[in-house]
């Protein structure tokens, strides 16, 4: 058998060791859905958003061996409130029994235009992965991987339009509680922002892409960088279809699941220079924003 190269095995070793820590979800994270619990898929247009009550007013489609088509008020979760829009054409996910009142979750913008676009980008992250095979795991020197994902203001993003740009990528998700992970790793791409920002580094761009795509919808991405503070002018935090997101794990060495209330993963930032090329790679949340702007042009 082949030697793995020296860089990638211990990224591999950083990874497994990461794993036997991993994070736990929140356990009183609000909106998480309960299994055991009657819940319907919803298409249907928002008429009125109360952000007082935390309610929308949706005019839904037949819901198939429920209810028929009707208008009614449901409660949704702050971060979906504030992302809501009258008029637009959301999906969801409807628990009618909830002891407040029947609620959505998981809501998500319908655009025919760019799921299309996602679901293409997506197929083709797939296929080439799949083309890879043994040698998905991209080494430094290689390539960023074509994908297209939703931002946090549900905008479609594609890998393709950081051209020309240096870009700082990691793997996160909103309900870590462990400060060490990926609240750490949160802290640092904000770190290096500023530390970028004051050596005059002007053609930087942060990603940090979700290790939970069914939890965090764009809304509850844009609430996340909300509370913290974060400055999204060239932050995105990324979303989309699961198959997509699992394909970057496998072309990135991410290692994530989910059991029972607790997602094992590992975690690592990637410094991807101007021609789309990975030129970095730190294992671990704990890595040195210093080092990573050191390694950028300065323009």
């Amino acid at each position: 058998m082949k030697a793995l190269p020296l860089h990638r095995s211990a990224a591999l070793l950083a990874a497994l060791l990461a794993l036997a820590v991993g994070c736990a979800r929140e356990p009183s994270a609000p909106s998480t859905p309960v299994l055991r619990e009657k819940h319907f898929p919803l298409t249907g247009e928002i008429v009125k958003a109360d952000a007082t009550r935390k309610t929308l007013l949706v005019r839904h489609d037949e819901i198939s061996g429920f209810m028929p088509a009707m208008t009614m008020e449901f409660s949704v979760s702050a971060a979906d409130i504030a992302a809501a829009k009258e008029g637009q054409r959301i999906r969801a996910v409807l628990f009618p029994d909830d002891p407040k009142g029947a609620r959505l979750e998981n809501i998500w913008p319908v655009d025919p235009i760019a799921e299309s676009v996602v679901a293409a980008a997506a197929n083709a992250l797939r296929q080439d992965t799949a083309a890879r095979a043994r040698h998905a795991y991209r080494e430094v020197g290689e390539n960023l991987p074509d994908f297209a994902l939703y931002d946090q203001d549900g905008a479609v993003v594609s890998a393709a339009r950081w051209r020309g740009r240096q870009v700082v990528l990691n793997f996160i998700y909103t309900r870590c509680p462990i400060a060490t992970m990926c609240p750490a790793a949160t802290l640092n791409m904000m770190a290096v922002q500023r530390l970028a920002r004051a050596a005059g580094v002007t053609n930087l761009q942060l990603v940090s892409i979700t290790l939970d795509p069914e939890y965090d919808t764009p809304a509850v991405l844009k609430a996340y960088a909300a509370e913290r503070g974060i400055d999204t002018t060239n932050f995105a935090l990324l979303t989309g279809p699961e198959r997509a997101i699992r394909d970057l794990f496998a072309q990135f060495g991410i290692a994530a699941e989910f059991k029972e209330a607790l997602l094992s993963h590992n975690l690592a930032t990637l410094l991807i220079n101007e021609d789309g090329k990975i030129i970095w790679r730190a294992d671990g949340s704990q890595w040195s924003p210093e080092e990573f702007v050191g390694k950028m042009k300065k323009t």
